[in-house]
């Protein structure tokens, strides 16, 4: 019995190392993720963003140059996790600009509604 306690006690290291190792490992260049976060950054560019949401816009554009850095010094995790979030604030800045256009565009209908209304009590 106690000759199996260091067979198991070598297991449990080789397993440990293994783990450890794999952890360290710098990944797959995340190169899709960076398309990714580049195309979200037009589309939300496009939506006029600028306009809009400038500050998620510039957040998600430093976070995909950070990105770039660290793909540079071969940190992949850190970089995919640094162009997943950059593409979710481009999206979201894109999408609140669509919103806020909306918005804009309802209010000038609706002010419009209103003028002809007034016109047409006036012409009564």
């Amino acid at each position: 019995m106690n000759r199996h306690i260091p067979m198991l006690y070598i297991a449990g290291i080789t397993g440990i190392a293994l783990s450890i190792g794999g952890c360290a490992s710098p990944g797959e260049r995340p190169d899709s993720d960076l398309q990714s976060a580049e195309s979200a950054l037009q589309q939300a560019v496009a939506a006029d963003a600028r306009e809009f949401e400038p500050v998620l816009l510039n957040n998600a554009q430093n976070k995909v140059a950070d990105a770039k850095s660290l793909i540079e010094q071969e940190k992949y995790r850190d970089a995919e996790r640094l162009l997943e979030q950059a593409s979710v604030d481009a999206q979201l800045a894109g999408a609140r600009s669509e919103t806020a256009k909306a918005k804009h565009a309802v209010e000038e209908i609706n002010s419009n509604i209103e003028s002809l209304r007034k016109q047409i009590h006036q012409s009564q």
